[in-house]
Parts: C-alpha cells; structure tokens; sequence
C-alpha cells in the first residue's frame, strides 16, 4: 500500500501561528482534526499518523521555519519511504485571490523560499503541491509585512470554509489521485 506524507508549511511558534504565511500549518491542522488524531513532537516538527480509507499518511508541520523546511520533508521521505510522487506540500501563494486553491503535479518553486529549499534538499521539483491564495493588497515594498501579517476580520469569516475545503482537497489527492484532485479543486 503506497504511504503519503501530507506537508504543511508555516513557522513555528504561537506569534506566526494566524499569519497568512501558516497557512499551510492551518490546513494540515485542519486536516489531522477532521481525523480526530492529534500532532505528537517528533523528529524536525509535529507529526500525526493515521490511515485514511486504509491509506497510510503521515502529516508533517515542520518545526524549523517555513525557508529551512527541506530537512524536514526529506528526513520523513527518507523514514517512511514515501515517493516523491507520495509527497504533498501545502503552501501560501501571493498569486491567487484569498482562498483559491491550485494544486499541481509539479512545478518550480514560484519564488516561495519554502518550496525552493525543498527542492534544494530533495533535489527533485516534481512533487504535488497545493498553493492556497493569501492575495496581494499590499503597498509596495511591504510584502514580508503582509506574508507575516494576520488574516483581515473578513478573511477571518471565510477561512473556516476554505480550510475545510483545501482538507478535502488533501483527501482527494490521497484517494482518489492527483488528476481527480486537480479538476475537483482546482480554482475553488
């Protein structure tokens, strides 16, 4: 039975934990919760495992900041024996409208740091990934500011349904493939 490692990008620590740059952490939350499992400390993060219709998953929340998260994901490649094409990694994007989800095959790294260490360690760019739009109303010079900044009191509203979207959104590629995955969620 093919294993997945389900990754969710963010930084650690309870002042990034509602930034839009966590999303990935938030939705890889949200994805362990609607499992009824729970992260435990293990080796560079939190990590949950459950089967999910007899499909092994691990979760991962790496633990060592979003732009150093390749040892992490490459440390749990290695453990579990996942292929690449086994590999799902959640991720912010400043290119999609807030809550639009975009899942791909594979990919460059968009010049999202996280990705591009994942890339480096693993030395491979063809894993699936689903990017979740945090949009882009920010001025000039200030997108670290708004990368790091909290989620608006509107956005706030709306980001239970999209989680509980980009989950599904996970589960889908799990069972049912990444094709499926792409044209169930994609643009949602």
């Amino acid at each position: 039975m093919n294993k997945y490692l389900i990754v969710g990008l963010g930084n650690p620590g309870e002042k990034y934990r509602y930034s839009r740059h966590n999303i990935g952490f938030l939705i890889a939350d949200e994805l362990v919760r609607k499992q009824e499992q729970s992260f435990a400390a293990s080796n560079f993060g939190q990590v949950a495992q459950f089967k999910y219709r007899a499909r092994p998953i691990t979760v991962l929340k790496p633990d060592t900041y979003m732009n150093l998260s390749g040892d992490a994901v490459r440390f749990w490649m290695q453990k579990e024996q996942i292929s690449i094409e086994n590999v799902f990694i959640i991720c912010d994007d400043l290119n999609l409208q807030f809550g639009t989800i975009r899942i791909r095959r594979k990919g460059s790294d968009g010049g999202h740091n996280g990705l591009k260490d994942i890339q480096s360690k693993i030395q491979n760019q063809n894993y699936p990934r689903l990017r979740f739009g945090i949009g882009n109303e920010f001025s000039a010079g200030h997108q670290i500011d708004f990368v790091l900044g909290m989620w608006s009191e509107d956005e706030m509203k709306l980001l239970p349904e999209r989680l509980d979207t980009a989950s599904n959104a996970v589960l889908s590629f799990v069972f049912e493939g990444i094709a499926n995955a792409m044209n169930n969620f994609n643009g949602k």
